[in-house]
Formats: C-alpha cells, sequence, structure tokens
C-alpha cells in the first residue's frame, strides 16, 4: 500500500485489478476525523449529449469504519459519480460543499485529472495483493462417540427470529466457561458474549451484552457433527427460537 498525493486515471487502470474478480482500484483513505475508509474507485466518463462527455471518478462503493471498532460501519455508499470539483465527505458519507471541507476533491485543470485528499485527510493506493486478505482454513472438526465441550470453540453464523444475524465466535475454556463475540450484521458492531457448558455437555447457555439490554441464549450444538446451535432466546420479555450454523471448515 503506497501513499499518494494524487491518483490519477492511469494509476487506477495500472491497478484495476488488484483484487480478484474486481475491475475497480482498492483505495484507502484516512479521514479527517481519523477514521479509515474503504474505497474501490474508477475514472469514467459521463456523457453530456453526442459531443460531449465529462470525466469523472466513479465510487463504485465504500465503507468509513468507527474508531476502535473492528467492523462497525460509520458511513457507506455505492456508486457515487465526483465531477470537477465535487469533495466527497466519507465520515458522512456524502457530497459536500467546499465550506464543509470534505476528504476527497476530484479535480480536472485542462489536461490534468486527478483525486486529491482534502486536509488532514491521507490517500493510500493498494498496489499489489494482500496475502492476508485470505483467512487460514481452521482445522476440520472431527466429532468423537465421546462429546468433548472443545466442539463449541469456533465461528458460527447466528439467525435470530428472523429478525437478526451476525457472526458468532466462541471459545471454551477447560472449566466450560463460553466467552467470545457477536458481530452484528446490521451494523458491524461488536458485542461481548458469555456463557457456560451445561449438563450434558451438549447443552449450553449464552448472554450477548446489548448496550441497554442483555439477551440470553439456552439451547444444544448438534453431537452427530457439531455443525448447529439450536434452542430458544430471550430478549426482555420476548422469547423466540434460533439456530447457528458453523462456518465451513
Amino acid at each position: 500500500m503506497q501513499e499518494i498525493k494524487q491518483l490519477t486515471p492511469s494509476q487506477i487502470a495500472d491497478h484495476d485489478r488488484v483484487l480478484r474478480g474486481i475491475n475497480a482500484a482498492f483505495i484507502v483513505v484516512k479521514t479527517n476525523d481519523n477514521r479509515y475508509c474503504k474505497l474501490l474507485v474508477q475514472a469514467a466518463k459521463h456523457k453530456v449529449d453526442d459531443k460531449r462527455s465529462l470525466p469523472v471518478l466513479l465510487v463504485e462503493r465504500f465503507v468509513t469504519y468507527q474508531d476502535g471498532q473492528e467492523r462497525a460501519i460509520q458511513a457507506s455508499s455505492k456508486n457515487i459519480y465526483l465531477f470537477a470539483g465535487f469533495r466527497l465527505n466519507l465520515d458522512v458519507g456524502q457530497i459536500v460543499p467546499e465550506a464543509a471541507g470534505g476528504d476527497l476533491r476530484f479535480v480536472v485543470d485542462g489536461d490534468k485529472v486527478y483525486t486529491e485528499p482534502l486536509g488532514k485527510a491521507k490517500l493510500y493506493l493498494v498496489t499489489k495483493p494482500l496475502p492476508e486478505a485470505t483467512p487460514k482454513k481452521p482445522a476440520k472438526l472431527v466429532i468423537g462417540e465421546t462429546f468433548e465441550p472443545r466442539y463449541y470453540n469456533g465461528t458460527y453464523k447466528l439467525y435470530d427470529d428472523g429478525r437478526r444475524s451476525g457472526a458468532l465466535k466462541l471459545k471454551v475454556d477447560k472449566d466450560g466457561a463460553l466467552s467470545g463475540s457477536y458481530y452484528s450484521d446490521k451494523d458491524g458492531r461488536k458485542y461481548d458474549v458469555h456463557g457456560k457448558v451445561g449438563t450434558p455437555q451438549h447443552s449450553f447457555q449464552l448472554t450477548i451484552v446489548f448496550p441497554r439490554i442483555e439477551q440470553s441464549f439456552q439451547g444444544w450444538l448438534f453431537t452427530g457433527d457439531g455443525k448447529i446451535l439450536t434452542g430458544s432466546s430471550r430478549m426482555g420479555d420476548r422469547e423466540a427460537g434460533f439456530y447457528a450454523v458453523r462456518s465451513q471448515e
């Protein structure tokens, strides 16, 4: 990843296949509010009439993350066209006037066409694939004849009453205490999880700690293949069903 002062159409063309299967350049911006944003961009033309077209920067999509959060989203959008002089504020996800500052500006000055960071914002161009972006495959889970608490370890896709979903990461210690995190699909926020293995050991209790309320779960882990958690949940006075599917091994 290389810090640059200006992003030109030729740089976009030279690096528009860094991400496999995506025909766009991958850039990262540190915003004026010290948040990080990932963007996919293309150099494009906007047809005005049969004789004229204007250069634009097409922001295919972007995501700005909240401070101190792994996945919590501050702002996001897609298919934004930046014309000459347009400014994009990535913290609010909007095109803004000059008086409002902004993080990126698209410039057309004669034959010169480029995108530049504004104020304290910094612009980085990803110039080669990131090998660390591909997660290592976890070891395949093998269920023995006797159920063991260690089978709870792993990541699950949680579906709660058809209303909520997210990624549930669980760890179990030698005493049967469960801990981990829940990442909401709605906003990407991370919430603490705690619980314990029950009796029999394929039964369990879990609690997700939200800011204003806790949600409790009780259920069972399938003993045949260890792939499914299922049971009931309670949030306030509402009871419902849930299931969670282990991520592919």
